[in-house]
């Protein structure tokens, strides 16, 4: 099963990076707010560049550039792939802190691509 990441970002603003393993990469999504952990909570999910399927484990200080501050791993596990097309990706996580029925919903709010809703089933 491939797996998923949640790391906790304290850089210029608290955020949380969601991550997928996709085809051997993390397809990856930054949340302003936490991750929704129950049904009627949805989240922006700002979909961001791939990472290295390596970064799933990364916990540190970012010292430089780009995501500068402290990471660190919020939730972690496997999931199952429901659903994947271009606008939409349904899946189950098996994870610590999440479970359950999921799903990203590239909404394009504000006329942006890179804005998908992401929430419980």
């Amino acid at each position: 099963m491939p797996i998923f990441v949640i790391q906790e970002h304290r850089a210029k603003n608290l955020h949380w990076d969601f991550r997928l393993e996709i085809n051997k990469i993390l397809k990856s999504w930054a949340l302003p707010k936490p991750p929704p952990d129950r049904k009627k909570i949805r989240r922006l999910a700002i979909q961001v560049p791939d990472h290295e399927l390596s970064y799933a484990k990364f916990e540190g200080i970012i010292k430089e550039g780009y995501g500068k501050g402290k990471v660190k791993i919020w939730d972690s596990g496997k999931y199952d792939l429901i659903y994947k097309g271009k606008d939409k990706i349904e899946f189950e996580l098996f994870g610590k802190k999440l479970t359950g029925k999921y799903v990203l919903i590239n909404a394009k709010m504000g006329g942006d691509k890179n804005n998908w809703l992401f929430f419980k089933l």
